[in-house]
């Protein structure tokens, strides 16, 4: 047991020597909530100076502006105003998923670099038009903002997977749920058709195909048999009932190339405290991840594998591992060294492209009521 644990030990990284003396110029699309978190984060950055801002509504970017003390920038009333001004190495698109797709490739076709927050966007097809924007764009970072993959817990995950100790992995149980968790403290966004597009199947279900994907080094999805409901958004007890127009709750039952099968469920709200741990078995071992009460996408304790030991049924705790950092920052600062040394997107849209194949396979399979083959175009 020593020497599993020995394998999976903390990989300390040499400190990483900047050029603080030239700034990456940056664009903030979209002034609401999250924006916050990658305003913060930039400002932390000191090989950054934040130059712009749009925002639709006018004066909300001013007032964003004001308060976290951003400094002096441009104001712009939309995307394409930012960027046509020229002004900007990179943004930051933190505008509604129903938005994400026109506001990265316009950057993109500009040659614009562009850190997009996540869900990737609303459809397959849309991915694919941001994808092949990226491919045209001659050289722009484009990298989706998935911060759980730099905590450290997360990449020993797919450690453990790829050192071969599970062996050749054919199930994956995974998801995560809220009691009740349905995200409008700062508006209805979120839950809105027209500018959300999909509910918790891509806000926080994101995260949990991610987790397991991006461990088994994302296989192409075949098929998806899905199922989407909106009933605690819909119930008349709920005060945006509404307006609710979205998924609060989806499940589905994926086939991967590799023989995989994929379990999933995701929930803003349920009568449940989760709806299970995240499980991947393989023919030499399995591994649980515990799951929260209230997923966004983390860990919510110590990984155990369930394997055999000379004959022994083993189970071997791997010890939970210390962030020094936090996540969002390691995503921004990531993005920022990419950019700047012209490097590989810390977060690729090519796997991410598989990520939204599945969520939109999803919703599809849902709405069809029966099982959908994925089709995914070449870029």
């Amino acid at each position: 047991m020593a020497s599993i644990l020995d394998a999976f030990k903390e990989v300390h990284e040499a400190i990483k020597e900047r050029d603080l003396s030239k700034k990456l110029k940056v664009g903030i699309i979209g002034t609401g909530w999250i924006a916050e978190a990658h305003v913060k984060s930039y400002q932390k950055c000191p090989d950054v100076e934040i130059v712009a801002l749009a925002d639709l509504i006018p004066g909300k970017a001013e007032a964003f502006c004001e308060r976290y003390n951003v400094g002096s920038v441009a104001f712009f009333p939309d995307h394409k105003a930012l960027i046509d001004s020229g002004l900007c190495d990179a943004v930051s698109v933190c505008t509604y998923n129903a938005t994400h797709a026109e506001c990265a490739i316009y950057a993109l076709e500009h040659g614009v670099s562009v850190l997009l927050e996540k869900p990737m966007c609303v459809t397959l097809d849309e991915a694919v038009a941001i994808c092949r924007a990226e491919k045209n764009s001659g050289g722009a970072v484009l990298s989706i903002g998935f911060q759980p993959r730099f905590d450290e817990n997360m990449k020993l995950l797919k450690r453990i997977v790829q050192s071969g100790e599970l062996g050749q992995i054919y199930y994956i149980q995974t998801g995560g749920g809220r009691r009740r968790g349905i995200p409008t403290p700062f508006g209805t966004s979120f839950i809105q058709k027209d500018t959300a597009g999909i509910g918790a199947l891509g806000d926080i279900g994101c995260y949990s195909l991610d987790m397991v994907l991006n461990s088994i080094g994302y296989p192409k999805p075949l098929t998806v048999s899905g199922y989407t409901s909106n009933f605690f958004g819909k119930s008349p007890s709920y005060e945006h009932h509404d307006v609710f127009g979205v998924d609060d709750f989806a499940a589905a039952f994926i086939r991967l190339e590799g023989g995989v099968i994929l379990d999933f469920r995701i929930a803003w709200a349920m009568n449940l405290d989760t709806p299970g741990d995240t499980i991947l078995m393989g023919t030499k071992g399995s591994v649980r991840v515990p799951s929260t009460e209230c997923w966004n996408g983390s860990v919510g304790g110590p990984l155990v594998i369930y394997h055999e030991i000379a004959g022994e049924q083993i189970e071997t705790v791997i010890p939970m591992k210390h962030m020094d950092e936090d996540c969002f920052d390691l995503k921004i600062r990531s993005f920022v060294d990419a950019v700047k040394e012209g490097g590989e997107a810390p977060v690729p849209s090519s796997q991410i492209l598989y990520n939204q194949a599945n969520i939109d396979g999803i919703a599809r399979s849902a709405a069809l009521g029966k099982e959908v083959a994925i089709e995914i175009p070449e870029i």
